[in-house]
Order: C-alpha cells, then structure tokens, then sequence
C-alpha cells in the first residue's frame, strides 16, 4: 500500500506514531481541548484516562477527523501522524483511515454476513476489492478473524448475519477484525469494552495485548484497572488538558501531580 502515511521502502517510519501540537478544538463557542502537546509511541498500547468530559474521546476523535463531521466543530494546532500532517491539503480522510482504525464503545457490525463484514472496509479501499478471487478472499478473511482469536468460534458460520448469534465480545472483535484487512498501523479504540461482561472485558483485553506488537493503539478508558493491565504509557486528562503522560506503572504507583494521584486513588471523577 501506498500512500502519504508510508515511507519510500514501504514501512511507517519510526516512532512516534502521532504527534500531536498545541492542538486546541472548540465545539462552537466551547471549547473542549486546550493546548494539547502529546507523542504516541509507535508499537505500544497507550490509555487515555480522566474523568466523564474531560476530552478524551473528543482528542481519541480528532486523530481520524471523525469530529469534522459535525459541522460546528473548530480547530487549531497540529496532528500528525508518523510525520505527516493529517489536515494538510493533499489528505483525504479517505487515506487516513486506511492508516488509522477507529473501534467504537458498543459494537457496531453490519447487517451482513460475517465474512462480508471482514471484507467490507477492504472492497472500498481497494480497486480490485469488488473483484476478489474467492480463495484471496477466503484468506483474507481467515487472516483478519485469526489475529482477533475469533477464527476457531466462527469458522463455520461465515455466511451468517453478523448481527445474529454472536456474543458482545464476538461482535467486538468483529469490529477489530473489520479494519485489519485494509492494513491499518493504529488502531483508536474508544472504551471498546464498556458494553461487555467481566469474561468479555478479559477477552478484548486479552486481544489488545495480542496485537501491541502490529500496531500502536491508543485506548479511550474509565477503568483504572483495565489501564493498568492493559497499557504501556497512560495519559491522565483534566478539563481538556494533559496533566500528566508516564508509562502506566510509574503513574500509577508515582504520579508526579496532585491531580493525577487524586483521580487514581477515587477522589474525583
């Protein structure tokens, strides 16, 4: 794949993944981000925490510009991702969501069948997508459901509804497994187990940390715990700003603000 995201041999380029710059954005006269300067590393699980409001999904939405959609949004400041920058002119949203994937908080598969969900993203993407020989396709398929630990569940059953029969987490892997053919190198994922049970959070967790070594992922989070089993670095968040960027152990154990040991310990939010 080519593309403004990939260097000249075909590889992202190294760390950080996203960088992000003085990046302030307003939902009309509010305004929801100030001053953000943050750096993803690239291949490591990073957690946006903070309490209900302070931004997070808001910054998680801004790095695949799904907020330009609302037509009141404004920004200013600079998102980058592995160099480029994602609203400069030549940059189709298009052609950034091929390189950046984003799963949402509930489980959103398509009316269709398993094996077209898995297809889905890489048909639009892809000039021979609606040309598939059925053993390409088959292999694609078989590819995406393996690196989600879905394949062996439903293996027999790929030309049903993915809307009928399947678990929440099943659906939610569903939905990772979606972006995976189209070749992503960040994956977003905004509370991608608020939905589930305690064994279907253990599962996508499980699943998370599977696939840290592919790609680098930046996980919108309420669960204290779950950002501490299931994150390299962690991002603390407080009325749309950064307070505090630490790998997850030592902000846990040793933040280095009062705000950041008041939230962790249960005192606000």
């Amino acid at each position: 794949m080519s593309g403004p995201f990939l260097s000249s041999s075909g590889a992202p380029p190294p760390e950080p993944a996203i960088r992000i710059r003085e990046f302030n954005l307003w939902y009309g006269t509010f305004q929801a981000l100030f001053d953000i300067n943050l750096e993803i590393k690239n291949g490591l699980i990073t957690s946006l925490i903070g309490p209900s409001g302070c931004g997070k999904s808001t910054l998680l939405r801004s790095v695949d510009r799904i907020n330009e959609r609302l037509g009141y949004v404004r920004i200013r400041g600079s998102i980058e991702v592995f160099g480029q920058e994602i609203h400069a002119p030549q940059v189709e949203p298009a052609q950034l969501r091929k390189q950046v994937g984003m799963v949402f908080q509930r489980p959103n598969p398509l009316p269709i069948s398993i094996r077209d969900n898995v297809l889905f993203g890489y048909r639009i993407h892809h000039e021979k997508g609606g040309r598939l020989a059925r053993s390409e396709a088959d292999g694609i398929v078989e590819e995406a459901l393996r690196q989600v630990l879905l394949w062996d569940q439903v293996k027999d059953r790929l030309d049903h509804k993915a809307t009928d029969g399947l678990s929440l987490e099943a659906m939610q892997k569903l939905c990772i497994a979606r972006l995976l053919p189209v070749k992503p190198s960040i994956l977003l994922m905004d509370e991608p187990c608020s939905a589930l049970d305690p064994r279907g959070t253990a599962a996508v967790e499980e699943l998370i940390w599977e696939l840290r070594d592919r790609y680098s992922i930046l996980i919108v989070t309420h669960n204290m715990a779950q950002a501490r089993r299931a994150s390299d670095e962690c991002v603390f968040m407080l009325m749309g700003r950064v307070v505090e960027h630490a790998p997850t152990d030592q902000l846990f154990v040793t933040p280095a603000h009062r705000e950041t040991a008041d939230y962790i310990e249960g005192r606000f939010g």
